[in-house]
């Protein structure tokens, strides 16, 4: 069974994992190699606990019953989504911003990210947020996920990660509406 619901504490740690293994497969050739060489599951455990902690709204993905590993295993986390209003400092296209959503190579084209964006925009429009945006690395190739959800290209810019200057993307949903509702639809 696949179950999405808000992140504990301790779950931090699948979390980290996850953010690390979906960097090392989704950016090599566009991030350096020896960046995602050195990418810790635990420094982003402690930075999500936090995040956690302090209310950012972090949903989880969890494998569980006949679809964990083993079959019947322990819930695993398999994807997370984090989100909230806009930060402070950012170039603002929306009132709420994802921040992140990462789900891991083997469970990717299962509706687990679709399902995670559906919860992350109940989210936003739960704490007063009526539009979204999201930022993209430009290369990254699963991006058209955004499109299929109705995204719009709203801005791009640079951003530098490890050194390097890379473009991104901005996808944006001026109703926050419209995006729960291209979460929660299938294609």
């Amino acid at each position: 069974m696949i179950a999405i619901r808000p992140a504990h504490p301790a779950d931090a740690a699948s979390i980290g994992a996850v953010h690390v293994a979906a960097w090392r497969s989704t950016y090599p050739g566009i991030l350096p190699d020896d960046f995602l060489a050195r990418l810790s599951a635990r420094r982003q455990a402690s930075q999500y606990e936090l995040a956690i902690r302090h209310g950012v709204g972090v949903h989880v993905a969890t494998a569980s019953g006949r679809d964990a590993v083993p079959p019947g295993g322990p819930a695993r986390v398999v994807g997370f989504i984090t989100g909230g209003p806009a930060r402070p400092g950012s170039v603002r296209l929306g009132e709420g911003e994802i921040e992140t959503l990462y789900v891991l190579d083997d469970w990717r084209e299962r509706g687990l990210g679709r399902r995670l964006m559906g919860a992350g925009a109940a989210h936003l429009a739960a704490v007063g947020c009526h539009s979204a945006f999201v930022w993209v690395l430009r290369d990254n190739p699963s991006r058209w996920f955004y499109e299929r959800l109705g995204g719009r290209v709203g801005a791009e810019a640079v951003v530098r990660v490890a050194g390097t200057s890379v473009p991104q993307v901005a996808y944006v949903w001026p109703s926050i509406e419209k995006l729960e509702q291209a979460a929660s639809s299938a294609n």
